[in-house]
């Protein structure tokens, strides 16, 4: 049967400039802003000398930490956990390099900039705690968070000891493995352009979840949620950075409530590597205990990072394999005078499975096993904790699809064995494994008298395909074409049902949240209309006691009408209803799966490592839109790849600087760093999970892909890799 395929609704805007983005607001009045950022790790402001930024040309104002707009709150709720809490310009302090030390506000933008170069400012600096190599071994037990699983110690059976069981097992395996910070680098940069009236703040903001972003600000700047309006239509990528509010949007908002005037602040690119978050280093030292048939009989999984956002154990050991014995604890690194860390694209998973994936794979090389009949031998059938069985999982059809569309049988068996040339070729695969989930949310849906329906929900669309998911399932629910549903989402004015799905596009649940609520709300909807047909005054089926809906007619006593008829025959501007989507079942777990195998080339005496081939098989219950869920994945594995291939984010020791915050140096892959990826969809909906059959899968892709990257190239060389990214200096090592 073939899947629903159409292109992107907002296609056409985006490539033709039609679409407008935060930055891309112009309103009367309008004064640009320009952040100054700091030079040192640590230490604080003795000064700044504004005296010639004062007297340029067109500047409006200067705001410091000695002279800065009113904030009355902090963030509270998850951005207190994954975001910056501190007011930007709160005190003199400086707690990282690259923090925001000024404000400077002028009529244009290049102004603003001219003037922010002509501040001196004075440091007292003193020498930073800015690595994470050294802070490693002070790392210290995370505090709890209410409500957040995160960090919290996994121990099964709890009476244990793992270290026991690990050495009476018949093969032991130990290996760390460690993963720099990344940076999420997307194409739109933080922007915001706020305007008050009235007491109430309109802030066009590029954000994943407008409602979040208006609670957040409204806490920030201590007026009511409902008197904050978020606008943000068109999302440049998120990837986690978007997720939750920081300084440039709370700064263009205050100094707008402050100045009277609108005010837009488009963050930099290298101030986007510290001012916005970033995903944190790990190191993860993982201990297998197996008997010679490969069944795992323990793991022991400790890691440490530097923020609570990336606990790879949590995230990822306990849903991959079966093992009786399990042991997973947490470290973190505080006080390191960095950049906040925030989530990023699967936070936890993508660097878990990195490890894990490896790990399995050396194991599979000890036991002188196939890495795939490895992981079937510890097929994880149920939870591990709580014993809840899966609602659907084809994994097992996954490793069997993929290894056949890939060609796995011609592997070579022992590493650095097949050769082109020049070239050692190598073959490596990995699962990839990501908690699915839906939250209860409200969609409006209503008729229009042109014959078009609205769908509206306080979502985003971060590039991930939410405008045409929301078409397609209206067009499904309504029983009409696509062309004549106008989705509405990015504006926090739309319907939410409250906290539980307040972040919009976030943790690859949008789509299984949000077209449950279509259906739902599309039955109110059409009750409604036909309660309007036989009642409404100049309506061709008043008094029928009969009418029908299909297919955009009602039908009743013997007559027919469409609803745009009978919409402008009764004179009505619009019928509709919204709709709540029910609670998730809590008897089964939920989890999106795929198995990926690579290919790469690496040459033998340059040590460059190419990627020659991708197959991905993914098991995500329905596909609602094939195009753009092939896309989903596809960007998914570049993005997982970018970590074996070339991602890293470079701190300076002795002085905290990053020293790669551009896109000259952080590299990131382009067209000739890949290659056309084989993706194949399995056809499983879960309908326990959702009506519409759909699981997550935003996020999928890029767990596992490093993993499968990092084995491939040992199979390719016989060298193993444990540090990201996989660069010729460490293969020629």
């Amino acid at each position: 049967m073939a899947r629903p395929s159409m292109d992107r609704i907002d296609a056409r805007a985006k490539v033709t400039g039609a679409a407008r983005y935060s930055a891309d607001h112009k309103l009367p009045g309008m004064v640009h802003g320009h952040l100054v950022t700091s030079t040192i790790a640590r230490g604080r402001v003795v000064s700044l000398d504004l005296g010639a930024a004062r007297a340029a040309g067109g500047v409006v104002e200067i705001y410091t930490p000695d002279h800065r707009p009113v904030f009355q709150g902090t963030l509270t709720g998850l951005a207190a956990v994954f975001a910056e809490t501190r007011p930007p310009l709160a005190d003199r302090e400086v707690h990282y390099h690259g923090q925001i030390v000024a404000l400077v506000l002028a009529e244009t933008v290049e102004q603003a900039r001219d003037a922010a170069a002509l501040i001196r400012v004075t440091y007292e600096a003193q020498p930073p705690n800015s690595s994470f190599e050294d802070a490693k071994e002070h790392a210290v037990s995370p505090p709890s968070v209410p409500g957040l699983p995160l960090g919290v110690p996994i121990k099964e059976p709890e009476n244990v000891d793992i270290k026991a069981v690990l050495a009476a097992s018949e093969v032991t395996i130990e290996r760390t493995y460690e993963i720099p910070p990344r940076h999420h680098s997307m194409m739109e940069p933080h922007a915001a352009v706020a305007v008050w009236q009235d007491g109430r703040l309109t802030i066009y903001s590029g954000t994943q979840g407008p409602a979040a972003h208006a609670m957040e600000l409204s806490g920030v700047l201590g007026v009511e949620q409902a008197d904050v309006h978020v606008i943000s239509p068109y999302v440049g990528g998120g990837f986690g950075g978007k997720a939750f509010t920081w300084a440039p949007a709370m700064l263009a908002a205050a100094a707008a409530r402050e100045l009277g005037r609108p005010v837009k602040v488009v963050t930099g690119r290298e101030q986007l590597f510290t001012v916005t978050g970033h995903r944190a280093a790990s190191s993860q030292t993982f201990a297998l205990g197996a008997r010679r048939d490969g069944r795992l009989n323990a793991i022991e999984h400790a890691t440490i990072s530097q923020s609570l956002g990336e606990d790879p154990g949590y995230r990822t050991t306990p849903k991959y394999y079966a093992a009786p014995n399990v042991h997973i604890s947490m470290k973190i690194t505080p006080g390191l005078d960095l950049p906040t860390a925030t989530i990023m694209r699967a936070p936890g998973d993508e660097s878990g499975s990195f490890a894990l994936e490896c790990v399995m794979d050396e194991l599979a090389e000890e036991l002188g096993m196939d890495p795939i009949e490895l992981r079937m031998r510890n097929y994880l059938e149920s939870t591990l904790k709580g014993k809840l069985p899966y609602s659907s999982k084809h994994l097992d059809e996954c490793y069997r699809v993929g290894a056949e569309r890939f060609g796995w049988s011609r592997r070579g068996e022992r590493p650095g064995a097949v050769t082109d040339g020049e070239w050692q070729v190598g073959m490596g695969m990995a699962t990839a494994v990501l908690d699915a989930g839906r939250a209860p949310t409200t969609v409006r849906v209503a008729f229009r008298p042109n014959g078009t329906a609205t769908v509206g929900n306080a979502t985003s669309d971060a590039g991930t395909g939410m405008w045409t998911v929301m078409a397609m399932t209206g067009a499904r629910a309504l029983g009409l074409p696509a062309d004549r549903i106008r989705p509405a989402l990015g504006d926090s004015a739309l319907p939410f049902a409250g906290s539980s799905d307040i972040y919009g596009a976030v943790g690859s649940a949008a789509t299984a949240t949000v077209t449950p609520a279509i259906l739902t709300a599309a039955r109110e909807a059409i009750a409604k209309l036909a309660e309007h047909a036989a009642t409404a005054e100049g309506s061709p089926l008043r008094g029928a006691d009969d009418v029908r809906y299909a297919e955009g007619r009602l039908t009743g006593g013997g007559k027919a009408v469409t609803f745009g008829e009978l919409l402008t025959l009764t004179g009505t501007a619009e019928v509709g209803a919204q709709g709540t989507s029910a609670d998730l079942d809590t008897t089964h777990a939920y989890a999106s799966y795929a198995a990926h195998f690579c290919e790469v080339r690496v040459n033998r005496w340059t040590g460059e490592p190419l990627l020659s081939r991708f197959t991905t098989v993914v098991d995500a219950g329905a596909i609602l839109n094939a195009k753009t869920a092939r896309g989903q994945i596809t960007g998914g594995v570049l993005f997982g790849l970018a970590a074996a291939m070339c991602e890293e984010g470079r701190v300076e020791g002795a002085t905290g600087r990053i020293s790669n915050a551009n896109l000259a140096d952080y590299l990131l892959p382009v067209n000739a760093d890949t290659v056309e990826f084989d993706v194949h969809f399995l056809d499983h909906p879960d309908t326990r999970l959702s009506p519409t059959g759909a699981r997550g899968i935003g996020e999928l892709g890029t767990v596992g892909a490093a993993a499968a990257f990092a084995n491939a190239v040992h199979n390719a060389t016989g060298r193993r890799v444990r540090t990201l990214p996989i660069t010729p200096d460490k293969l020629l090592a």
